[in-house]
């Protein structure tokens, strides 16, 4: 069982090693990534009923300027709301194992940590900071709105970047401007390519683990 949030990122810690493995094992899309993700903190002990993937969530008067931006562009006659689809997530043992989309508005409460995922796929090209700044963003707005109903959750910024060729991958500059704004918004920041890994979780949250 995972209990609480230090619990959940004692499990992505365990899966850590195998994730990055297994990852650079293979070539894949993002989704095929997440599947493997999803796989890896299975092994670490996530129960079956805590785990999910892809889950539709509902957000109604939204408070993140990000967000209000995302409701903005709907059609004047759908909006009022956000429907965030994180990639991975840990739930608490509340949410029953039922994350189905009319459960959309449920699921929100009950997040332990949330993980998005970008990936290296196009050919000869590579991940650009804009194009992950974009994920840590939703990350860091994400986790505003749910503060804002009462619960909180821990984000992820997992980067699987993959690819063989050095000249695909993303550049040294663009991995330290990412790294950093995901420190500057308390996203957790984690990196893997063929050549090395890294991880920076937030001071705050590495504190309150050792306490």
């Amino acid at each position: 069982m995972i209990a609480d949030r230090h619990d959940a990122l004692a499990a992505i810690d365990r899966a850590w090693a195998t994730i990055c493995s297994e990852c650079m094992g293979v070539l894949g899309s993002e989704l095929h990534y997440q599947a493997m993700i999803y796989h890896a903190l299975r092994e670490a002990g996530v129960p079956v009923d805590q785990l999910a993937m892809n889950v539709k969530q509902e957000i109604e008067n939204v408070r993140s300027e990000l967000f209000k931006r995302y409701d903005l562009r709907k059609n004047e006659a759908y909006r009022g709301g956000f429907e965030p689809i994180p990639d991975v997530v840990i739930f608490s043992r509340a949410v029953n194992g039922d994350w189905r989309r009319r459960q959309a508005r449920e699921t929100v409460k009950c997040m332990l940590s949330v993980i998005e995922v970008k990936a290296s796929e196009r050919p000869k090209a590579r991940l650009t900071a804009g194009e992950v700044a974009l994920d840590i963003r939703k990350l860091a707005a994400h986790r505003t709105e749910i503060q804002h109903l009462g619960s909180d959750f821990h984000p992820v910024m997992l980067v699987i970047d993959s690819a063989r060729d050095a000249a695909e991958r993303m550049t040294e500059q663009a991995l330290v401007t990412s790294r950093e704004l995901a420190r500057t918004l308390g996203v957790e920041w984690r990196y893997v390519s063929p050549t090395e890994q890294q991880v920076n979780r937030p001071i705050s949250v590495s504190m309150a683990s050792e306490s």
